[in-house]
């Protein structure tokens, strides 16, 4: 397998970046998971996790996106436990049959970009 072409033209706008977005994280497989900066990547926007970050903090709550699959770099949960945020990624993500430890996920199991994104 190649890498995959970014999906976004150099200086695309804030809208084609949310889109590009938009359209890897509908494409994540229930069980996987993959971090901010991974995202980023392979939407064409480099290293912008951050970015990714604040956008996700802005989806509606009634999106139909799978927010809950993307955390934080090396499996980490990002959103507090405690936080009604944090326990929704929590319970969806054991629902698809995740192991959460120390509000960690085992990227090397459930890293979506292991398999369909590596050469």
């Amino acid at each position: 397998m190649h890498e995959p072409s970014p999906l976004l033209p150099p200086g695309a706008d804030a809208e084609a970046r949310r889109a590009a977005v938009y359209l890897v994280m509908a494409q994540i497989p229930p069980g996987k998971v993959i971090s901010y900066g991974e995202l980023a990547a392979i939407a064409g926007l480099g290293r912008a996790a951050r970015w990714v970050g604040r956008l996700m903090a802005q989806l509606p709550d009634d999106t139909r996106l799978p927010w809950h699959r993307v955390i934080a770099a090396g499996g980490r949960l990002s959103l507090p436990a405690g936080s009604p945020a944090g326990h929704e990624q929590r319970m969806r993500l054991r629902a698809e049959g995740l192991t959460i430890r120390n509000d960690r996920v085992d990227m090397r199991r459930h890293g979506w970009h292991s398999t369909e994104h590596s050469g």
